[in-house]
């Protein structure tokens, strides 16, 4: 099994986001082993094509990167719990202070630039917006002032909410950028784009909302070898549960692919892979390490070939429920990882 990334289509997404976001320029959110694609990988690419700023959740994710940019343009989303005083001063990473405490915290480590995070209406993460935000952050030498938008893939009057809120308090929190937008943010207008977004799923081929849509390409291609080609006869049944019986005489295939692998169970019956041209439709279920499909189309297909997914990003949530954000961070570990710049 393979995943197949494409290099050229990262960049042309961070490229195309940076473009919507102008004049702010665009970050890149690669947390969660940049959304599972690899953060190393993310991280050399982007750089190179001149993306500044990077965001991650943990400081052992700051870590992993070490030696490919400056530490300084590294944030850690999730700031500084007790105990991580050392490691934070000794990467370099900058923290994005959430609470008081983290401030105390920060302060009693001699201080040094920070990013600060506004709770404006997600209710997780921040400084409470009704607070005395200013007061907390007198003296602090703050780049980046930011907060999170919690409906920007809606149409939902929530994020004017949140802007306006987010304009209220950091008319008193001197920062030497403000930052509220993410993919989707960065859809709903200049409003919402300050001098900083901080792109994610849309730079990995996610379409969070309609106003990206034929703007971002897709940047991961799932690609498997067939393990056995099997002639089945009408009344024949395939996989668990026997969801799928053959109504004729049919040619199948088993795949070595399953939901071990971060090919969900959802696509069971509904999913399907592609060959010369041909849609080779999923049968039964998807199981722990294998897939079946249907070959008739494909008689030239035989055991140990390889055959692509029919897979893409905005699709597979249509059609599963399954967010985007899970398809992607769940991808399993035992595919060989391919760029092709």
């Amino acid at each position: 099994m393979r995943l197949v990334f494409d290099g050229a289509a990262l960049v042309s997404n961070w490229q195309a986001l940076g473009w919507l976001s102008e004049p702010a320029s665009a970050g890149a959110a690669v947390k969660a082993d940049g959304y599972g694609l690899g953060a190393r990988d993310v991280v050399a690419r982007l750089s190179a094509a001149g993306c500044r700023d990077f965001f991650v959740a943990h400081w052992a994710e700051a870590q992993a990167l070490a030696g490919l940019v400056d530490p300084a343009r590294i944030s850690v989303l999730h700031g500084i719990a007790p105990g991580e005083e050392a490691l934070a001063k000794a990467i370099g990473a900058v923290p994005v202070l959430n609470s008081t405490d983290q401030i105390a915290r920060w302060r009693s480590m001699g201080g040094g630039t920070c990013h600060v995070m506004i709770d404006t209406g997600m209710g997780r993460l921040g400084l409470d917006w009704r607070e005395d935000v200013a007061g907390h952050c007198t003296g602090l030498d703050i780049d980046l002032c930011m907060s999170h938008l919690a409906s920007a893939d809606e149409d939902s009057a929530q994020n004017e909410t949140q802007r306006l809120r987010f304009d209220e308090v950091r008319t008193g929190v001197s920062a030497r950028r403000y930052s509220l937008a993410n993919s989707a943010g960065i859809g709903l207008g200049s409003g919402y784009r300050y001098d900083c977004t901080r792109p994610g799923l849309a730079l990995y081929g996610g379409v969070p909302c309609g106003a990206l849509a034929g703007i971002i390409n897709p940047v991961m291609r799932i690609e498997t070898r067939v393990l056995q080609v099997r002639q089945m006869q009408a009344g024949d049944s395939i996989g668990y549960g026997a969801t799928f019986t053959a109504p004729a005489a049919m040619r199948t295939a088993t795949l070595s692919l399953g939901y071990a692998d971060g090919f969900k169970r959802g696509l069971s019956g509904i999913g399907g892979f592609a060959h010369n041209g041909a849609r080779l439709p999923l049968l039964g279920r998807v199981s722990m390490d294998l897939t079946c499909i249907d070959i008739s189309a494909a008689p030239d297909l035989g055991e140990g070939d390889w055959i692509t997914a029919d897979f893409d990003l905005p699709a597979a949530e249509a059609a599963t429920g399954i967010s985007q954000y899970e398809w992607l961070t769940q991808i399993g570990r035992r595919f060989e990882r391919i760029w092709v710049d």
